[in-house]
């Protein structure tokens, strides 16, 4: 029976793996030409690959939450079988098969995979800083759970014996089901399995007793009261990407207030003329403006550390990352040459690109080459945080929400609105009074926004 190994192919320019992220067809099922098949991430773009011709999947040599170098086999299609392809009206019953099919893949995570670095691509995605991380990200949607497709009666009556003759065929089982069983010193052969497909689960091994009987009222009680997802996609690069940076930099936070009144007038005043412009105004391009404008004072704050050819390199250019929070998971999409616009100009930029971002149709330009990160916690912000630093840069800044407080202004207490800034910072690159003065300098141009429109470059 001829059978064609599809691999994954190359995904662009500097790409040398992919990580799956989603399964749009199991073992068995009749696929059409052009079909879509199967969800792949790499470091700078989620696509999803379809069938190259009609056939039969025969195999799944690729886990969810595996990641493979290109030219690595990921499907087997049997193109000699020519059924007919899923039909519309057949959608909800393939989705349950898929959930069930998830159940098994979940244990295929592999460890760590060497990292790559590439050029970027539109259509990619990328994350960073910190933000809202959501639990339902892209390619997890077919990954609830469903009941577990029970062995056939004749079957299970077969294993309970003391022979193992049934099960004679090598079983279907994940490299981690695998290892689990020789580490429990269980005989595949003589689980009955319950996954889709005949495939034999984590939960069949640890359902055999030391005498292969088979005993599942324990994992029953533990999975009617533990829900298990596979860590994969964005979740995990988002995770990858905290960890480095941690692991990397020696972060130090510092924290300040500001009062932010004369700020508040200058947005409501410039609200009208935004509206006539299909742009709404708020605080963030202000400090956006600010940013820039305290970073040219402190070039230190828009470098990053070369380790490789150890060098610290200033960037002359001002990207500053904008962190958001989407459906997909928290996104960082850029605004370049923030130094060189306007409040407005920059207000609608962060518009277009959250727009953008929450619709899923940010390329890889418009989410890399970030210099310094701001992170708006919004409405949510509480009292203060320690942002992390969106690594390889050296700064970032949390903002926190405007709230009405008591002040001392000319010997008198009244009520000012002060907003909280936490500002993480690269200890190995800024000393502690460097990042104190960067700050105070962007507390002084949003208490004083006159300025942010009088220097515009």
């Amino acid at each position: 029976m001829p059978l064609f190994e599809f691999k994954l192919p190359d995904l662009g320019e500097g790409v040398a793996e992919g990580e799956v992220v989603a399964w749009h067809v199991h073992v068995g099922q009749d696929v059409r030409e052009d079909q879509e098949m199967v969800e792949v991430m790499t470091d700078k773009a989620t696509v999803t690959i379809q069938a190259p011709h009609t056939g039969r999947i025969a195999e799944l040599r690729v886990g969810v939450g595996e990641r493979v170098p290109v030219g690595s086999v990921l499907v087997v299609i049997d193109s000699t079988a020519r059924g007919t392809a899923s039909r519309p009206e057949d959608t909800t019953r393939e989705a349950n098969d898929n959930a069930g099919h998830a159940r098994s893949l979940e244990d295929t995570l592999p460890e760590e995979a060497q990292q790559h670095r590439s050029q970027g691509r539109p259509g990619g995605i990328a994350a960073s800083a910190v933000g809202d991380i959501r639990e339902s990200l892209p390619g997890m949607g077919f990954l609830k759970r469903s009941t577990a497709v029970a062995a056939p009666i004749s079957a299970v009556a077969k294993t309970t014996s003391s022979t193992a003759s049934f099960y004679a065929h090598k079983p279907l089982a994940t490299p981690a089901t695998r290892k689990l069983a020789r580490d429990l010193g269980v005989d595949l052969h003589t689980v009955p399995p319950t996954g889709p497909n005949g495939r034999v689960t984590k939960d069949d091994v640890r359902g055999v007793d030391t005498h292969g009987a088979a005993d599942s009222s324990p994992n029953e009680a533990t999975s009617a009261r533990e829900e298990r997802r596979p860590f994969v996609g964005l979740r995990r690069r988002i995770a990858e990407r905290m960890q480095l940076s941690v692991q990397k930099a020696a972060h130090f936070t510092f924290v300040e207030e500001v009062q932010v009144d004369a700020l508040k007038h200058v947005v409501e005043s410039l609200k009208p003329t935004g509206e006539r412009l299909g742009v709404k105004l708020h605080y963030l391009p202000f400090i956006v403006k600010a940013v820039t404008l305290a970073l040219k004072k402190h070039p230190a704050l828009n470098s990053m550390l070369d380790e490789a050819n150890n060098e610290l390199v200033y960037r002359r250019y001002y990207h500053i990352g904008i962190a958001t929070a989407t459906e997909q998971g928290l996104l960082v999409p850029v605004v370049r040459d923030a130094d060189r616009k306007s409040p407005l100009e920059i207000a609608t930029d962060i518009q277009r690109l959250s727009a953008a971002a929450r619709a899923g149709k940010l390329g890889a330009a418009e989410l890399t080459g970030s210099t310094f990160t701001i992170t708006s916690l919004g409405k949510m912000g509480g009292l203060l945080a320690t942002p992390v630093l969106n690594y390889p840069e050296v700064g970032i800044l949390g903002v926190h929400a405007s709230k009405e407080r008591p002040v001392v202004r000319n010997g008198q207490i009244v009520i000012g609105n002060v907003m909280l800034l936490s500002l993480s910072f690269d200890h190995r690159i800024i000393d502690g009074h460097v990042g104190a003065a960067f700050a105070y300098d962007v507390i002084a141009y949003l208490e004083q926004p006159e300025l942010l429109l009088i220097e515009l470059s």
